[in-house]
């Protein structure tokens, strides 16, 4: 580090405003990420792509737990019939049914589906766009 008329200049070529004494320490800023070297850009430019608001989003995975109950309701129902009238019991002696229900849930909600769903979504709505157009 070298010292140069109130500035400090960081090997990184970053200049940041020096601190005074009993200030919190100099940090250093991160480049804006359109200029980070970023080994893995493909998954980058997957986000940007698929990049939705949080409450699309939430609406989303509403939506594939909704989707995915009604795919495994007779899972659902097997699992409901053994926990019929049991309390603590029901760990142990319904784990079957819990473990069948677990795994067809699973097919439909993780996050392949949840991307996978997003892209669906910003086609339509891209589609929607170019048609107002």
């Amino acid at each position: 580090m070298q010292m140069f008329r109130g500035k400090l200049s960081l090997d990184l070529g970053v200049a940041l405003e020096r601190k005074p004494i009993g200030c919190s320490a100099v940090g250093t800023r991160k480049p804006p990420i359109s200029l980070q070297k970023i080994p893995a850009m493909g998954y980058v430019q997957e986000a940007r792509e698929n990049h939705v608001k949080k409450k699309v989003e939430e609406a989303l995975r509403s939506k594939m737990k909704q989707k995915a109950l009604k795919e495994c309701d007779q899972y659902t129902s097997k699992y409901a019939q053994c926990a019929a009238g049991k309390t603590i019991s029901v760990v142990w002696q319904c784990r079957k049914q819990a473990k069948e229900l677990n795994d067809c849930l699973h097919q439909f909600t993780n996050d392949a589906v949840l991307e996978e769903m997003k892209k669906e979504y910003m086609l339509q709505e891209n589609q929607k766009g170019s048609s107002r157009v």
